[in-house]
């Protein structure tokens, strides 16, 4: 199979808002107003959280669709905390980013608690931005 290229383009201006476009689609990014934004949109935080939600239900459709299970509807709760310190600049022993991200799962289908854990097991095995999560991806940054 061919590999997939993803392309984000995001744009700020003199504010924390973000303006990005992902193929045909503009998405607003901001931050808070007690943080200095105009809470215009999701900070990126929370959009990474939407991402991880949306790939979990997306796969979870998917692997539903092959095994001819009747998923009727999914809840992908994704939560998980971090100290602000090391994003704000202050000195943290902590992490920057999160120490644990919980993702709580709750389907309407035709499938026991049991047979329901292994769907969710499977379905995060195969949900590319869990995978990112969970392994070490090779990162890389440049300006231009």
């Amino acid at each position: 199979m061919a590999t997939k290229h993803v392309n984000v383009t995001a744009t700020m201006g003199e504010s924390f808002l973000i303006e990005t476009k992902v193929g045909k689609h503009e998405l607003i990014l901001d931050q808070p107003e007690q943080a200095g934004g105009t809470d215009q949109g999701p900070n990126p935080l929370e959009y990474f959280f939407v991402s991880l939600a949306g790939c979990v239900a997306s796969i979870a459709r998917i692997k539903a669709k092959q095994d001819k299970v009747n998923l009727r509807s999914m809840t992908v709760n994704v939560s998980g905390d971090l100290n602000p310190a090391g994003l704000l600049g202050k000195p943290t022993d902590d992490r920057t980013g999160f120490d644990t991200i919980n993702i709580a799962v709750t389907m309407d289908a035709d499938l026991s608690q049991e047979e329901k854990q292994q769907f969710i097991d499977d379905v995060c095995e195969r949900c590319p931005v869990h995978e990112n999560i969970k392994h070490m991806t090779t990162v890389s940054h440049t300006t231009e």
